[in-house]
Parts: C-alpha cells; structure tokens; sequence
C-alpha cells in the first residue's frame, strides 16, 4: 500500500492501492505522466511496491509503432495541452499538431509486449531518443524534440547550409546528396536551464552538423579526410567523435581544431565470401562511468543462408516463459560477432591505442537509432533458457532511419561470454516503416522536472482529500488507456473514487451504451493467431467496441483456453475442455454448471464448434447458451436461469437443479431446426428457422409436456432470420424477422467506407425487409389464438440481437438521424442490430442495422468484419454493455 506524506507531516493513504491499480492499467507512459503530475502521486509512486512491478520501469524496451492511430479525441496529450492552455490565444496549426498522438508498443526483453500513447508530429518520423526525449522529423525542416511524457516540444532550427528534397531523408549540398542517418540527442533539455540548453547531432552519412540551444545555428563539421560515409556519431567530453562504416575514428574539439583521424580500425572489417555483411556497423558509445570511448563493431550474416551452427529456436508454446510469442534463433560461434574497444581521450595527439574489452561485467550496451545505454541488467535466466535479458552483452537494432530492408532479426545480443551464441528476435510486428524502432527505458525518475504541482494545484476547491486530484487533467490522462473491467473494480475501491469516476464518466468510458465485444483485430489472421496463442493475450485481452466511438480494451483473464457461448449484463457462459460454466466479467466469480444428462445426450467433441449426437438420433450441434436470468447476491448466486440451445433440441436449468430436455417429439426427419430461444414470465419461447413457428414450455411444470406451437406471422417464400425478444416492459414476446441473405441479389458488392471512429468498416445495401411483431403469449394461449400485432415504431429504444441474450436500451439521447445522410452516427434510436446468432460459423461475419422507419433513400448499414480470417478467431462477435453502477451491488464500496 503506497502512502503520500503531506507538508505538516500527515500521511495520506491509497487504501487497497487505487495508485497501483490505475498504474496497472493504464500504458506505462501514461502511468509515468500521472506520477509527474500530483506530488500526492509522485510520493506514493517512490515508495510503492507493486507499481514497478506492474510496469517495465527501468527496463530496457523496443519502442516501435502500432497498427492504430489514437483519434485526437482520446489522445491524453491533447487533454493535458488543452488544459494548460485554455483561456489562451493559440496558433491553430501548433493546435492541431500538439493534438496527434501514436499508439505505440514497447517490447521489454523477456515480458509481453504493451501499448504505450507517446506524442507525435502526425508526419513526424522518429529519428533518435534519449531518456525523456524524441526526435522527429517533419517536412520540410520541422525538426523538433519531443518529451514522451509531458508532450513538451521544442522547435529545432534548419541547416541553414543544406537544401531539402521531397524525402525529407535526403539533403543537398554542394551537389553532393546527403542522407540523414541519425539524430543523436547527445545532452537532453532540462527544466534547471528553462529548456533552452542541450546538445544535438544530425548525422549524414557525409557530413555531421551539431547544435547546442535552440536559438543557436547548426554548425556542419567538415572532413576533407573523409573517404567512406559516417556510421555512428557521439559527444564525449565535450569533443564530438564519428565513426565511418570502415572504422576510421574521427574527432572535432569545436574550439580549436578541425577534424582529426584518431585512428583506423582496430581490426579489418571482415566480409563473406560475397562481400557482405548485413549486421555489419560501427558504433560509438561511453564507458559506465563516462571517461572513457568505446568502439563497437558488430558483424554476421543474417539472411537466410545455411550456415553450419546456425541453432533455429521455434515459437514457445502458450505456457512457456522468457519468449512471449517470439521467433528466437540462436546463431553459433563464427556466424556473428561483436567486438568492443576502448581508449582514453585525454590525449588525442598523438592518440593513445584501443584496448579491447573483453567483459562489461553487470552492464550491458543498448546501440540503435537511439543514444547509447549502458546499464546493469539482472541476467533473465540461466545460460542454457532462451532468455534475452543477460548482462555482459551489447544489444543492437536499426542503425539509420529509413533503412531500405528491415534486418532480421531486428534485435540482435552479441554475448561478450565466450561460451554463449549470439541471440537475435523478431518483435512480430508489421513493418509500415513509417517509424523506426527505438530503445527505451520508461522510468518516472524524471517527474520532479516535468510538471509536478504543489499538493493543491490539481484539487477542486482547495480540499485536503488526496483523491480530489483525480479531477480535472489527471481523469482526462488516465481515461484513454484505462481498461474498462478495471475500471469498474477501481470505482469500488472507495465511495470517494466511484462519485468521481461516475461524475466523468462520459471521458471514462460509455457506460450503458451496448457494444460489439470481439478479438482484437490484430488477431483475426492466421499469420497473427499463433503469435498470439504463444503470448496468451488472444486469450484474454478482447476490444470492446462502441459503435460511434473508439475501441477500447477489456481485460477477461478468466477466458484462458475459453470460448464464450453467451452473456447477459456482467455474466458471461464460456466453455472449455472441462465444461461449462458462468464467470463474472468485473469480479471473475465462477459458478460451474452441471453436465448434461447422459441418458438422453451425449458429449463428444468440445471444441469451438462443440457437436454433440443423441444416443437414439441425429448428431446436433450447439447454438448458445441464453443467460435468461443472471445470479444476484440476494440470490446466493443460485437463482440464475439458463437455455443451451442446440439446432435440434433445447435444454433448460434452473440454478441447484439439473439440465431438462424439452421435447417436441416431431416425428424424422422433420426435426426442429431451432435458431433462438429466450425465456419469458416463466416460459421457454424458442422459434424454428425453417418456417417461423414458435415453440413454449411451461417451466413450472416438472414434467414439461408437449409445447404450444404458435404459428408464424407471416407465411411466405422469403428466407428470414428469426430472432426473438422481451417487449420493453417484458410482459410481451417479440418476433423479429430480417432477409436471411443481404446483398446477394446484386452481383455488387458495395464498396466500404471507412469508420473514422473505431477502425471498423461500414457498407450500405439497399433497404432490407425487416418487421417486429409481437403478442402476449399467455393470455393468447388461454384464447387458443395466437394473433401476432405488427410493431411499427420501437420508440427511443434500439434493439441488439444475436449470441447475447436480448439488450434494449433507451437511445433517446442520441441523435436519430446522421447529420450528413450517411451512416453515420451509426447507432440510432427505433432501429434492429443484429449479431452472429450463434457460435458456429456458417454466416458471413456482418453486424446488420435495421431503422424500422426508414427516412427517404436511407440505406441499411452493415459493419462488415473481414470475412477471410475470422475463421481462425474462434470467437463470435456479441453485444456486451458495459455499466459503472455495477461496483455498488457487485463489488465492495468501502468508506474512505
């Protein structure tokens, strides 16, 4: 439990860690900027136990981009920067350039990869970091640095001697074509010099410019010497050094003399019998404790060529540790190597020799775009596990920007133990080459120097509650990247933390408002599926999916080697090779179900697509489970009521009982074909796909005899989908019927339009036949006819079918019509959403929207998934609907 000792030397207390669970949850930049912006939480952080624990702090990582872009709306840098701005005049283009972010991810070394939201130019290209900072590339000439953390930027001036090109790589001088390399932030900005005073280094590959305030001008380091182009570049005591790709050591002392040829390499660069080398480079980095100069030269081969030694380590399995879903490969002795030198600079004339060393003891060295790291690594593992976290080793990763091919593997570890192979992975990511990974350690030992406010600067009215300064721009920070699930479990640690959750609950999540829960995207791929099977996060990390808003993530550890077959509110029915079983999604509370009843069904396959065969007919297979009544607290958790609806035959349960069969007794081979099932005022309704007639049964009565048949309400030769549903006030059964095949009349496809809100994409069709009747089928049971009344209007409410037991919420808040006559917003009031119906995959993967009064010439909407694919996911998409008040009845709210 963190505490927080405020000036007259009281301590305020996190009771149950609300610090530690919001950093958990949140990306570990984001977790770093809420550290630096309360000192309530910067001193409760320094002395937590479970935050670095939660987070990689102080771990080397890989920063590379992600596939998604953050839409400026949810990018926390655009809240903070509003904030701190407002009231004030801004220059609009500086607006909207501090008000784009990238969704990156950071690769620790032997820890599963996580989101990270660090600022971005929008065109910005990476170029270089060190510690808090990044260099990006703009066009033409926008050149700045980039704190990750508190997005401060600082504008860095153009070389005034260089002329740009449309590759904003690419330079002219002279007539001579330069290309940028490199940006090395050799000195970074601090808050002690106002910002002002830092050292940087543009590194081409014929020329070295550097730059030390950003009021200052470049200065272009000549070499009339220079016989090869620059590799690597470095400040050291004050000298700038460079390093060609043969090796020779060049040195500027900026104050007296030019360039001076320290020496030639060390040892001849090696090369194959073809002349090259792939991982072959120069590099320049500082010993640990900054006196002396060390040359790195790394070499090997890496392209798939067979090479005697070469030890192929394949992808672990889900549940083995230190590889997380990588493709390893170990490479032996004389494949690749590295060797480090070293010198004393005090004396450059005549220059003193390298001497090579042979062992970095506890520390390792971090080269790549970035400025060199050199620090203690704690060895992951011991020597004979595949492990990559292991000290006396020099890890490398792109040297340039914009590199022509991406080097495989992209994360090389040259071990200076003799007995040890070099080691290299592949980060598994798509290469869009937009921007060039990066080694980064996060770490919050920055904080006191970004923004951190007097205890009191962030609360609302003044009060002495530490929990008031989660108003205001902290809510905002943390809202984007909070997990929804963990969301709910923080609201209860405290009755002070629910008010404030509830109160911004609009920028917390979408409470209450039905949304498609679903795999990532990432994984709809088979080239994704297995990576993700070895990570395990396919396995529980899922998306949640607004319709007008964008996706956000939610945490289901209990779905491990699980396939969900239904849900209802916060219950969800999943399935494994052991049974079935109903989970809590925010507390995880499990409640196993009884197996059916061998006598009359028996189990043979359990896999995603579950099949089962009657001991005396046909083989059936399993629809979904209808969560019909969920388990309460008032109830013990055993007043839940359930439907395992299969396409032939139905079974009900009633909690501490066991699984009945209903039975129609149709004779073969006109067995039911049963499509969906509700239960309602004590009655199971199921409807037959074939032509509509729907089946009831009398659960009070424990013999279950034969049911009513309620014939459809309409008879025709379309082929619909039939879905079923409680009226608003539940005391009415709803038919709804769709055309089974949309779109399939034209030859056509309509083109897809892209969603901006949440990735997914949109097609609309021509109008599509869809009705909603209704009745009250017990009284119309005791008449004897069943007269079904057609429903023209839903009102305010919205319908949301399929895999999920029926959801019909009020949207009279939100607009009906899209304001621009398209499909956008794409949830309205007085409209029939539809999902998969059922686990099995035999339908094309689309969410359809129907209005039931459509306006002239509007068009049904169609979210379509990617049909080739989603096979592999062997999760159906369903409505899920996310609801904050359920911390007061299912979790316990405890007083501050």
């Amino acid at each position: 439990m963190a505490r927080s000792i405020n000036e007259s030397g009281s301590s305020w207390v996190f009771p149950d860690g609300p610090l530690e669970e919001i950093a958990s949850r949140c990306d570990v930049i984001t977790a770093a900027s809420l550290v630096g912006s309360c000192k309530f939480y910067h001193d409760s952080a320094t002395q937590s136990v479970a935050l670095p624990a939660s987070q990689p702090f102080g771990m080397p990582c890989v920063l590379h981009t992600h596939q998604t872009e953050v839409p400026p709306a949810h990018n926390p840098f655009s809240r903070v920067h509003k904030f701190k701005q407002q009231g004030a005049q801004k220059d609009k283009q500086h607006d909207a350039k501090d008000r784009k972010g990238t969704l990156c991810q950071l690769t620790p070394l032997d820890r599963i990869s996580s989101d990270a939201v660090i600022p971005d130019g929008g065109t910005g290209m990476w170029a270089g970091a060190n510690g808090d900072w990044i260099a990006l590339l703009g066009f033409p000439w926008n050149w700045e640095l980039v704190n990750v953390y508190t997005g401060r930027r600082i504008p860095l001036p153009p070389i005034s001697e260089f002329k740009s090109t449309p590759d904003k790589l690419v330079f002219e001088s002279n007539d001579q074509h330069l290309q940028l390399l490199k940006i090395a932030i050799c000195r970074v900005p601090t808050a002690a010099s106002n910002y002002t005073s830092f050292s940087v280094l543009a590194i081409f590959n014929a020329a070295i410019a550097v730059l030390h305030c950003a009021s200052s001008r470049w200065t272009v380091l000549d070499n009339q010497f220079l016989a090869y182009g620059y590799s690597d570049a470095i400040i050291h005591k004050g000298i700038v050094f460079a390093v060609t790709q043969t090796g020779e050591v060049y040195a500027w002392n900026q104050l007296s003399w030019g360039p001076l040829l320290i020496s030639t390499a060390p040892i001849p660069p090696e090369l194959d019998e073809q002349g090259r080398y792939n991982l072959g480079s120069w590099w320049l980095a500082r010993s640990p404790d900054g006196s002396r100069l060390f040359l790195v030269h790394t070499w090997g081969v890496t392209d798939g060529r067979d090479y005697t030694g070469l030890v192929r380590i394949l992808p672990a399995a889900a549940t083995s540790e230190g590889r997380h879903g990588r493709t390893i490969r170990g490479y032996g002795k004389g494949l690749l190597g590295c060797e480090v030198y070293s010198m004393d600079t005090s004396q450059l004339m005549p220059p003193r020799p390298w001497r090579r060393i042979i062992s970095l003891g506890s520390y390792s060295l971090f080269l790549g775009v970035n400025y060199p790291i050199i620090i203690p690594v704690e060895d992951g593992a011991e020597h004979d596990r595949p492990n990559m976290a292991r000290s006396n080793s020099v890890y490398t990763s792109h040297h340039a920007v914009g590199l022509a091919y991406p080097p495989s593997p992209e994360i090389c570890r040259f071990s200076l133990n003799s007995e040890d192979c070099t080691v290299g992975f592949q980060t598994n990511i798509r290469w869009t080459w937009r921007q060039v990974p990066l080694w980064l350690i996060p770490s919050f030992a920055n904080a006191r120097q970004w923004n951190l406010p007097s205890r009191h600067r962030l609360c609302r009215g003044g009060g002495d509650g530490h929990l008031e300064a989660l108003t205001g721009d902290n809510i905002d920070l943390i809202a984007a990247h909070l997990d929804v699930t963990y969301t709910v479990r923080l609201a209860a640690c405290s009755r002070e933390l629910y008010d404030m959750i509830s109160k911004d609950e609009g920028k917390m999540h979408h409470w209450d408002e039905p949304c498609l829960l679903m795999p990532p995207p990432a994984y709809w791929f088979d080239e994704h599926w297995d990576v993700a099977r070895a990570s395990r996060l396919h396995d529980t990390v899922y998306d949640l999916v607004p319709l007008d808003h964008p996706r956000r993530s939610v945490a289901l550890p209990f779905m491990h080697d699980r396939k969900w077959l239904g849900a209802n509110g916060d219950w969800i029915a999943a399935a494994d090779h052991h049974g079935w079983c109903l989970v809590n999604v925010y507390t995880e509370r499990h409640i196993p179900l009884p197996s059916l009843p061998d006598s009359k069904i028996r189990h043979s396959i359990v896999s995603y697509r579950p099949a089962y065969s009657f001991n005396w007919g046909p083989a059936i297979y399993l629809l979904k489970i209808v969560i019909c009544q969920v388990p309460t607290k008032g109830g013990r958790y055993a007043d839940y009521k359930l439907i395992a609806l299969f396409d032939k035959t139905i079974f009900y349960l009633e909690g501490g009982g066991d699984w009945r069969m209903l039975e129609a007794l149709t004779p073969a081979p006109d067995y039911p074909n049963y499509c969906d099932a509700i239960e309602l005022r004590g009655h199971v309704f199921a409807v037959d796909e074939t032509d509509g007639s729907t089946y009831f049964w009398d659960t009070a009565n424990e013999n279950l005899m034969l049911p009513f048949v309620i014939p459809p309400p309409v008879v025709d030769d379309q082929q619909y989908a039939w879905f079923l549903a409680p009226s608003a006030d539940g005391k009415r059964l709803m038919i709804i019927l769709t055309v089974n095949k949309i779109g399939i009349a034209n030859a056509e496809v309509p083109p897809d339009i892209p969603y901006a809100a949440n990735g997914l994409q949109l097609r609309q069709y021509p109008p599509v036949a869809t009705y909603v009747f209704e009745l009250d089928p017990l009284s119309t049971a005791r008449a004897g006819d069943f007269l079904w009344r057609q429903v023209n209007s839903l009102s305010d409410h919205s319908l949301f079918l399929g895999l999920n037991y029926p959801i019909i919420a009020n949207l009279k808040k939100r607009e009906s019509k899209a304001p621009d006559g398209t499909l956008v917003p794409f949830m309205r009031k007085n409209c029939v959403y539809t999902a998969y119906r059922n686990i099995r995959y035999n339908q094309y993967p689309k969410i359809l929207r129907c209005n039931l009064q459509p306006d002239e010439g509007e068009t049904v909407g169609v979210i379509s998934l990617p049909k080739d694919g989603w096979d592999s996911v062997r999760q159906a998409a369903m409505w899920f609907k996310p609801a904050l008040n359920i911390a007061r009845s299912v979790l316990p709210l405890k007083k501050q």
